[in-house]
């Protein structure tokens, strides 16, 4: 069973309705569950069963639900907000929460426009009196926005589009974000202010466009709401919630405020006789049922670009609008990619290759990461410190269950105790190869001081050489360039037999015939000799010690190691313990460890 379930299409659930283009997506390579009208114990029941998660806005993804799905690598939400998910348990269980925080800004931005100018026009009234037989022009004078001023919360992607559409209708904007840039807001022709008072003292009409958070909830109140002046108007298509509705349900009632345009609700859809249903009621409030994002276009984008996110993200790419995760620039993300597989071919290695060995318990949680050439200009390396941890843990925690990636690495790190040093080295002059960019891990010895805190007697100990992978990227693909002692030139896939043995005739005739009679095919193969730095006697680092080279180096220079060779063969399948014994024993070969990666 579990070879069958490896080799079956990943599978994804869509409890609500997504545009069908992006669903087609989906269908070229993974298994779509479309499953609506789920209740929240059905959804528990069959979530284990699912590797991706795409909602809107009414599936509700708990903790509880998080928990339950065991195989889950991707909650996708196809719009902007994710109340309805638990980012934070996500968070823990290393599952990746995606959004689309693009693809509805014009049809949000064109909403709030649209109600502003029924809101002005009184245009719902007059469509409601004339489709009920009544003829009343008089009744519905309303005022123009040219000339007002419109004052904007938020000054993000929608708010600044809201913007750009009002300086178009003539009016003048002010707006209040304490991250905006000045820059762009100038461009925009936008005048930020630093105070909210400032700001809703110069509004005519106020919107809305910020996240729900504890610091925006409720942050239009009584008090707040007093200091706009008499007869201004109020506009909410961000989230329910940010405006107090009691507050605002009063402030319309007294005259205070002219009108309300109010997209979004504290309660979807409100309970009768709440407060919310009281605002919906009242004369002077233009409402709409949360359609800032309910346009032909925008479902189509928002679909699409969680869908394709989705399937990035199941293919082992990186996250590109993840919320618990570093932002991603789109040039960044090119560059990281074909590195986020070499980092984490190296982490593997390690842990495969190193522990394996006699005595290779992974004892050594002290890890220098070196970046030389052009990977070193890459300023947003988080990517590649989560491949690493992956890569080095993914082999021994891989039972408990445990998906290790961007969103949690750091987590995971800092309770197995493993520290990473990252160094960057953007001279190419620095490197030790001709390589455009070279990544090299190297694992720290036990201090002395850590041999004491454990009771051991520091002088009792070898002095232990340091553990060195370097590796580059060759058209993309990963390449290890240097595995401990020796240069090396092989792709860290499949499964990888690795031999040290003296160069000398006949080896691989040995080791072919001791492989063939266990019937092993052999893909490929080839010999990695011991560095000529450290045959002359250099350092087994990137940067030297102060007395000039390591243990490893001396014993290079003083003794026969420099005729060793590291055989690299690919097989076709995973070999016991019996045949590295066999190939030690026979084949004159002094150590062998299979690795699979």
């Amino acid at each position: 069973m579990p070879l069958l379930r490896d080799t079956a299409r990943p599978k994804v659930l869509v409890p609500e309705k997504l545009s069908p283009d992006g669903l087609a997506l989906l269908r070229t390579s993974l298994e779509v569950d479309e499953r609506r009208g789920l209740s929240a114990d059905d959804l528990l029941q069959i979530i284990p069963d699912y590797e991706a998660l795409l909602v809107r806005s009414e599936t509700k993804v708990t903790a509880t639900v998080l928990q339950a799905a065991r195989r889950l690598k991707v909650v996708a939400r196809a719009g902007v907000g994710v109340d309805n998910v638990d980012v934070e348990a996500a968070t823990k269980l290393g599952i990746v929460v995606v959004n689309s925080p693009s693809g509805n800004i014009g049809a949000a931005a064109e909403h709030t426009i649209a109600l502003m100018m029924a809101m002005a026009r009184k245009i719902p009234e007059g469509c409601a009196t004339l489709k009920d037989g009544k003829w009343e022009r008089s009744k519905f004078v309303g005022v123009e926005v040219k000339g007002k001023t419109l004052s904007i919360i938020g000054l993000g992607k929608v708010g600044l589009t809201v913007a750009r559409l009002a300086k178009g209708l003539g009016m003048a904007v002010n707006a209040m974000d304490p991250y905006a840039s000045p820059a762009v807001a100038a461009s925009a022709s936008v005048t930020l202010v630093s105070s909210l008072p400032e700001l809703l003292a110069s509004a005519d009409f106020l919107t809305i466009h910020t996240p729900l958070i504890a610091s925006t909830r409720g942050m239009i109140a009584e008090a707040e709401l007093a200091q706009m002046k008499p007869g201004a108007r109020i506009l909410n298509v961000a989230r329910g919630g940010t405006i107090d509705e009691a507050a605002l349900l009063a402030s319309l009632e007294s005259g205070h405020l002219a009108g309300a345009a109010v997209d979004v609700f504290t309660t979807e859809p409100p309970a009768a006789d709440s407060t919310a249903a009281k605002l919906i009621a009242h004369p002077r409030a233009v409402v709409t049922p949360h359609l800032g994002a309910s346009t032909v276009e925008a479902q189509e984008n928002v679909s699409v670009d969680v869908c394709e996110q989705v399937l990035e993200i199941l293919k082992g790419s990186l996250p590109r609008s993840a919320v618990n995760a570093p932002l991603i620039l789109p040039e960044e993300y090119q560059k990281l990619q074909p590195f986020v597989r070499l980092v984490e071919k190296l982490g593997s290695l390690y842990t495969h290759y190193y522990a394996s060995a006699p005595g290779g318990s992974m004892t050594r949680n002290t890890f220098d990461l070196i970046y030389q050439g052009e990977v070193a200009s890459i300023s947003n390396t988080k990517p590649l410190f989560a491949a690493l941890i992956k890569g080095l843990l993914a082999p021994i925690s891989s039972s408990e269950g445990i998906n290790i990636n961007i969103v949690n690495a750091e987590l995971v790190a800092k309770e197995r105790g493993v520290f990473v040093s990252e160094q960057h080295s953007r001279d190419p002059s620095d490197q030790s190869s001709s390589y455009s960019s070279l990544v090299t891990l190297v694992a720290r010895p036990p201090s002395r001081a850590s041999s004491r805190a454990r009771g051991e007697k520091a002088e009792a100990a070898p002095p232990q050489p340091q553990r060195v992978i370097s590796g580059t990227c060759s058209g993309g693909e990963p390449l290890i360039t240097r595995l401990g002692r020796f240069e090396a030139s092989f792709a860290p896939e499949g499964t990888l037999l690795i031999c040290e043995n003296y160069d000398s005739p006949g080896k691989i005739g040995v080791v072919g015939s001791i492989l063939g009679r266990e019937g092993v095919n052999i893909n490929f193969m080839t010999v990695a000799a011991v560095s000529p730095k450290l045959a002359s006697g250099e350092a087994d680092e990137p940067n030297p010690s102060k007395d000039g080279g390591t243990a490893e180096a001396a014993a290079v220079k003083d003794g026969p190691v420099s005729t060793e060779a590291l055989m690299i063969l690919g097989i076709d399948r995973v070999v016991g313990q019996q045949i590295a014994t066999d190939l030690v024993k026979e084949g004159g070969v002094l150590s062998a460890r299979a690795v699979s990666l």
